[in-house]
């Protein structure tokens, strides 16, 4: 996979990019990443990107000539054949990041992210170059970087070969739609406190199932509001119809069934 990073700021990502899943992704040759300064395709002596808003307004815009140049210069090697580049802007205007949206865009050998930044960008950046605009959460701040980090771990993870065990991402929370199950590690008991005999026993079939419930009971508590996206069987419904879910969340539990 090759992702490019458009941005103000590319000295943002030079440390992260150096370090953790980054770097083992970039040692096995499996991804490679290419940071590019928007101001470098400005002509004037100041490197200006951005101006006021046309019919006044607080804040400044991104410029569309730097945006347009950068990008094309950085698509212009596309091969005639090659399936559409994902252009990703990062946005508190776009769709809410999430796991399947991350497994979709995973699929692609190539994507390219717009760095956001001051009061938002010229419009016809977003409807002529823009194929996603997404949103990391339900707030905003000061440019697009960080949620541009977030989206390249997310993806990053998901190429096979990064992870060191290739179930790492079917089993990750809300990869099936469910928080992730309890985990425990050596030693077995520690100042009394034991790990559940269950994950002991070396069968698998009946720590599957623990799992499994576990997973539900966690969503249940803490994210009951998953529960009304993922898949459950009869009997999953039944034992999740049986929980005692906060009064709030008893719409969640009806749309469950």
């Amino acid at each position: 996979m090759r992702i490019d990073i458009l941005t103000l700021f590319p000295q943002f990502f030079h440390t992260p990019l150096q370090n953790a899943i980054f770097r083992r992704a970039k040692d096995k040759d499996l991804v490679s990443f290419n940071v590019y300064n928007i101001r470098d395709y400005t002509h004037d002596r100041h490197h200006v990107v951005d101006d006021y808003t046309f019919g006044g307004g607080a804040g400044m815009l991104l410029k569309p000539e730097p945006v347009f140049e950068a990008l094309e210069d950085v698509l212009k090697d596309r091969l005639e054949d090659e399936l559409p580049i994902p252009v990703i802007l990062t946005t508190p205007q776009g769709q809410t990041f999430s796991q399947p949206l991350a497994y979709q865009l995973a699929q692609h050998k190539r994507i390219a992210i717009l760095c956001g930044h001051y009061e938002g960008i010229d419009d016809r950046i977003r409807e002529h170059l823009v194929t996603h605009e997404i949103s990391i959460g339900d707030y905003v701040l000061s440019g697009g970087e960080l949620p541009a980090l977030v989206i390249a771990d997310a993806l990053v993870r998901l190429v096979p070969g990064v992870l060191g065990s290739e179930d790492s991402p079917v089993t990750d929370s809300h990869s099936d739609g469910l928080l992730e199950y309890p985990q425990f590690t050596r030693p077995a008991d520690f100042r009394g406190w034991k790990v559940p005999e269950i994950l002991l026993s070396g069968n698998h079939a009946k720590i599957a199932a623990w799992r499994r419930e576990q997973s539900i009971l966690k969503t249940a508590s803490r994210r009951p509001d998953l529960l009304a996206k993922t898949s459950l069987t009869a009997e999953e419904k039944k034992f999740v119809s049986g929980l005692a879910l906060p009064q709030a969340d008893a719409d969640v539990n009806e749309q469950s069934k």
